[in-house]
């Protein structure tokens, strides 16, 4: 049998302050979603985690299809929606498309988390 104690006045300050420290703002809390929609399907997060882990930080659209078992238009979509949500670079070479994790971007979601 559990038992509960009644909230004091003041706790439920304690128990539901906001996730972020603070109220959000309407542009701010748009901007976080769009960041956690994009890194809300599990072949994007492994994306950036291939990214990230590649030799230099970088990773050409060529070497990313076949670690994900995915066609490069659907993998350029996935980057697509990751460069969109400022969480990756896009830089053209020729015909290939080469990416960076944005380190900081990926820190700021972190901190929303935290703080």
């Amino acid at each position: 049998m559990s038992t509960t104690l009644p909230l004091l006045p003041g706790d439920a300050a304690v128990c539901c302050s906001p996730v972020t420290g603070g109220v959000l703002t309407t542009d701010e809390a748009e901007r976080i979603a769009h960041t956690f929609k994009a890194l809300g399907d599990p072949t994007r997060v492994r994306l950036l985690s291939l990214i990230a882990a590649s030799d230099g930080g970088e990773a050409c659209i060529c070497d990313l299809t076949a670690p994900v078992g995915l066609s490069q238009p659907t993998v350029s979509h996935h980057m697509k929606m990751l460069v969109d949500a400022g969480l990756a670079t896009r830089e053209q070479r020729g015909r290939w498309a080469y990416y960076r994790v944005v380190t900081e971007a990926l820190e700021h979601a972190s901190r929303a988390l935290r703080a």
